[in-house]
């Protein structure tokens, strides 16, 4: 039984691990496997030949299933069993040559007849495969960048072509690039396609605005403006209990920034006027009728006969959305 004593005490060690963590229960670890297993063990009648056993033997076992769960979380994906069987020696024939080996680098052995045995230097060569594909993933990588670089300047300047002002939310990116949304925070690379709405709406002479990234867009109503509440993430649609109007969840948060960003333009303007501070010409979107009313058409606004467009970007939909109804949104 001592012969078997490394064995028999490595499984019971492992099952102690597993039915610790099927039950949900911390890491065993092997200073308390050490004092259950081998200390505490070692005083029962049903386990008193193992203080036959060497304490170094014992220990030894358990560094060896220590190492055995620490390889398991950087494994190749291979499997290996050992096992114990009863074999005779092979003895070879006797033959008259002898051989004396000089082992070295270059040369991994030279034989006293002459022979040389070539130095496979298989990390070298492991080395080189990895450094190609090293270079490979950066090419790749490369690529991406360069895709995301095209797609973010052509999507940007076709905005500012097509809007005579742009609104966006002022996310904080820096804070969700630190949850579990990080990955594809990075990819969507808000930041930079703002800061290239930003300065292409300075080069060609359009408004560009952000609003407030506490402006609850996603709350508000934006048919009626009845403020209903914060929502999960989940909820991709809901129906404002005030008019009974049926929101897309995106739809309606770029409609609220848009009212948002045309009411704090406004407010800018009229503060600027007031302490008479020079500010960029307003190319206003939304005309005035004589009666006092807004008039909007979808996405388009008429004021002394011209149709001027603007726009506001949601970012996390497919698609960019545009548009909003102005009537009420500036009073809210």
């Amino acid at each position: 039984m001592p012969d078997s004593a490394p064995r028999l005490l490595r499984l019971s060690c492992l099952r102690e691990r597993r039915e610790a963590h099927a039950a949900g229960l911390p890491y065993v670890k092997s200073a308390e496997l050490s004092k259950v297993r081998i200390t505490r063990v070692k005083r029962t009648e049903k386990r008193a030949w193992l203080a036959d056993v060497s304490a170094v033997v014992l220990q030894q076992a358990l560094r060896d299933l220590e190492a055995a769960y620490k390889n398991l979380k950087d494994s190749s994906g291979r499997y290996f069993m050992s096992f114990v069987v009863d074999t005779v020696p092979d003895v070879l024939p006797e033959v008259d040559t002898e051989a004396g080996i000089d082992l070295g680098l270059s040369t991994f052995a030279v034989l006293s007849d002459g022979t040389r045995i070539s130095s496979p230097k298989f990390l070298r060569r492991a080395g080189k495969n990895r450094a190609k594909a090293r270079i490979k993933v950066a090419r790749q990588h490369a690529k991406v960048a360069d895709r995301r670089r095209d797609f973010r300047h052509k999507a940007s300047i076709r905005l500012i072509r097509d809007n005579q002002a742009v609104y966006v939310e002022d996310l904080a990116v820096s804070g969700l690039a630190r949850t579990r949304l990080a990955k594809s925070v990075y990819d969507a690379g808000w930041s930079q396609f703002v800061n290239m709405l930003e300065y292409k709406a300075a080069k060609h002479g359009r408004y560009f605005g952000k609003i407030g990234r506490f402006e609850p867009t996603s709350q508000d109503c934006s048919a009626c403006g009845v403020k209903d509440g914060p929502k999960p993430l989940h909820v991709r649609e809901w129906t404002c209990k005030a008019c009974g109007t049926i929101h897309d969840r995106d739809d309606n948060a770029s409609k609220n920034t848009l009212a948002a960003g045309r009411a704090d333009r406004l407010n800018a303007s009229q503060s600027a006027g007031k302490t008479r501070t020079k500010v960029p010409a307003p190319h206003e979107e939304a005309g005035s009728h004589p009666d006092g009313q807004v008039i909007v058409e979808g996405t388009l606004a008429r004021q002394g006969g011209k149709r001027v467009n603007s726009t506001v970007l949601g970012f996390g939909v497919p698609e960019i959305a545009a548009g909003g109804d102005l009537r009420g949104a500036l009073t809210r």
